[in-house]
């Protein structure tokens, strides 16, 4: 399940999840993210159903501030309001890299 969001209040209340929850941030310039993109679909099929939602780095500036995310594509996870994992850019380049980092939380 890949959904987009649009502003903050449902940021705020997806990250109160009692379960984990992912947000990719990203851009729509991004080369990285696109790459990203491409394979993503492939590695949730391991994870279904998964929670994975989608926000623009640069229209959310001071939140993807808050959360420390420097490089796009980055993976967070979240669990009732706390970010519990970051998959930063440079290491979210594979399909392995990515199954890998979301192994930890949700299998």
């Amino acid at each position: 399940m890949e959904k987009r969001i649009k502003n903050q209040p449902d940021f705020n209340q997806i990250i109160n999840s009692k379960e984990p929850v992912v947000i990719k941030f990203d851009t729509n310039w991004c080369p990285d993210c696109r790459r990203m993109g491409a394979f993503m679909g492939e590695v949730l099929e391991e994870f279904n159903p998964f929670p994975l939602y989608e926000m623009d780095r640069d229209e959310f500036q001071e939140i993807s501030s808050t959360y420390k995310v420097m490089g796009i594509p980055s993976l967070l996870v979240f669990k009732e309001g706390e970010k519990i994992g970051h998959l930063h850019s440079a290491n979210a380049k594979t399909p392995e890299s990515v199954t890998e980092f979301l192994t930890t939380y949700f299998k």
